[in-house]
Formats: C-alpha cells, sequence, structure tokens
C-alpha cells in the first residue's frame, strides 16, 4: 500500500499513558499517526521512535485555535484524516467538594469536555467531505457512576458519554462513527504517582476491581484500535467500558476510585 493510501489518526495526549500506547497500535496497523500533546519537546521524541512517516503536534486542546491549528495541520501534512482520538487529558486534585475551587472545576471540563467537543467538531468537517471516518473518545468509569471528590472530571467524562451519543446519531449518514471508551484504573505513571503519594489506595482499588488488577495501556490501546477499525464497522454511538469489571460488580464501593 502506497503511503498516501494509509489511514491517517490524529491521536491526542500522545506523548505518554493511554495515549502512547494508543499512537503505536495504531502505526502497528498501518496508519500514519499525528500525535498531539501539550508536552511539545516529549511528543517529538515519540513521533520520532514511531518514525519518520508520523507527525507530531503541540496543541493544548482547551483553546479552540490551538485545536483548529492541530487538525488543519494534519491535513496539510498528510492530505487527508481518518481517525481521531480524544484521549488528551489531565488528572483532578481528588479534594471534598467544599474545597473545590471554581478555576480547577473550569480547566477540567475545558480540557476533557470542550477538547473533544472542538477536536471532534473540526475532524468531522473534514471527514465528512472525504466520505467518513471514525472518532473515537475517551470516557471514564467517572462518567457511569457516582464518585465523589470528583465532581469536575465526573462531569466532564459523563457529558463526553453524552456528546458521543449525540454526535454519532448526527454524524452516521455522513459515514462518521463516533464510540467511546470507559477506562477504569489503568496502570500510568499518573496512577502510580498517586499511589506514591498516598492520594489513592492501590490495594484497595484492587480488590475492588473483579478482575483483581488495573489495566495496561495496551489494553486500552486494544479496544481503541478496534472500535476505529473495519471491524466495527456496524458500531456507533457505543461506550465500551474496559474497566475489569467494574462496573458489572455495581457497587461502587471505595468512593475515591474511578
Amino acid at each position: 500500500m502506497s503511503a498516501d493510501r494509509k489511514p491517517v489518526a490524529l491521536v491526542t495526549g500522545a506523548a505518554d499513558g493511554i495515549g502512547w500506547a494508543i499512537a503505536r497500535r495504531f502505526a502497528a496497523a498501518g496508519c500514519r499517526v499525528a500525535l498531539a500533546d501539550l508536552a511539545e519537546e516529549r511528543v517529538r521524541e515519540r513521533a520520532w521512535e514511531l518514525g519518520r512517516e508520523h507527525l507530531a503536534l503541540a496543541a493544548d486542546v482547551a483553546e479552540e485555535a490551538a485545536v483548529v491549528r492541530m487538525v488543519g495541520g494534519t491535513l496539510e501534512h498528510f492530505g487527508r484524516l481518518d481517525m481521531l482520538v480524544n484521549n488528551a487529558g489531565i488528572g483532578d486534585p481528588q479534594r471534598p467538594t467544599l474545597e473545590q475551587d471554581a478555576a480547577t472545576f473550569d480547566r477540567i471540563l475545558a480540557v476533557h469536555l470542550r477538547g473533544t467537543f472542538t477536536a471532534s467538531r473540526e475532524a468531522a468537517r473534514a471527514m465528512a467531505e472525504s466520505g467518513g471516518g471514525a472518532i473515537l473518545n475517551l470516557a471514564s468509569i467517572a462518567g457511569l457512576t457516582g464518585l465523589p471528590r470528583r465532581n469536575a472530571y465526573g462531569a466532564a467524562k459523563a457529558g463526553i458519554v453524552a456528546m458521543t451519543r449525540g454526535m454519532a446519531c448526527e454524524w452516521a449518514g455522513q459515514g462518521i462513527r463516533v464510540n467511546a471508551i470507559a477506562p477504569g484504573y489503568v496502570r500510568t505513571a499518573l496512577v502510580a504517582k498517586l499511589e506514591a503519594e498516598g492520594r489513592l489506595d492501590g490495594a484497595r482499588i484492587r480488590r475492588r476491581i473483579p478482575m483483581g488488577r488495573l489495566a495496561e495501556p495496551e489494553e486500552l490501546a486494544e479496544a481503541a484500535w478496534f472500535l476505529c477499525s473495519p471491524a466495527a464497522s456496524y458500531v456507533t454511538g457505543t461506550v465500551l467500558s474496559v474497566d475489569g469489571g467494574w462496573m458489572a460488580f455495581g457497587d461502587s464501593g471505595d468512593a475515591s476510585a474511578g
């Protein structure tokens, strides 16, 4: 297959963690990948790791102009956009509600929810012109169940769930599929840091997960690839929990989890 016929995927938050695993998986499947991240130097290193046919982009998805440039830069470089993975996100302080401030609340929603909206809108414009595509959003179990002390994060992820379904219905006729995955806890550097700082009770969380362990980033990447690939050609508007059975268990258990 010639390079210009290979599908093009744009992955946000691609410098590390789940986003980096997704970028690697899509590249392994034969995609040319545009890796976008706020960490400009790091994402350039990652794109170089994948190979010369891939692209690094610096972008803060909370800024509309930056998102427009990000999607535009992908189209300018590759000439097309077939898949978008809205993975970019930031952690939340996990404070009691009475100690939460509006500025932090707004920033979390801006990155997770507005960033997903803006990137999806810009990508869909290009996809509609070229006959279709696939958009994959990163939700969370925090958007599917109540988790105290995580109001902004949970609200943002719940908004992503609703937006995924709405966009899927609106754009299906244009050949654009929109799905989401809702991860539980994933073994990333951020989770390890929270455990080390005592902000996360890792042992208790693992006891709460029916499978008894955290997910590996690569397991999320496999789910992401399935939903974006031709294997899921009749799947749209779906939110797939990839959580080791957390949501199936029903009882939210330790309220700090998610």
